[in-house]
């Protein structure tokens, strides 16, 4: 049986617009939390991301979501997460989709 091809980094961030910040209810894509994505020639994805502040009580849940969602893309072998806190995370970020959401872009 052929492996599955390995995933790209579109395939990765489609599945992650399925996670949700539970304080905003946006997903952390448009929210502009997902600062790159790594994926290797085995099928391991590291995702470099953020919260949207330092000490937030959800980030072990957001972490544990993300992971969820990546470990069913056909190819993706094992993911790892990696918080960073550089460069802080500003609503400048956001897609002009989630500003647009939270009544912040008219």
């Amino acid at each position: 049986m052929a492996e599955p091809a390995l995933p790209t980094e579109e395939q990765i961030l489609n599945a992650l617009r399925v996670v949700d910040d539970p304080e905003l209810g946006l997903n952390v894509v448009d929210l502009g939390l997902v600062y790159g994505v790594d994926i290797d020639d085995q099928g391991n994805v590291k995702v470099r991301m953020t919260l949207t502040f330092p000490g937030c009580p959800l980030g072990e849940q957001v972490t544990q979501d993300v992971q969820a969602a990546l470990s069913i893309v056909p190819g993706v072998r094992d993911v790892d997460v990696q918080i960073v806190w550089q460069p802080a995370w500003t609503p400048d970020m956001m897609s002009e989709e989630a500003k647009r959401a939270l009544g912040w872009a008219f």
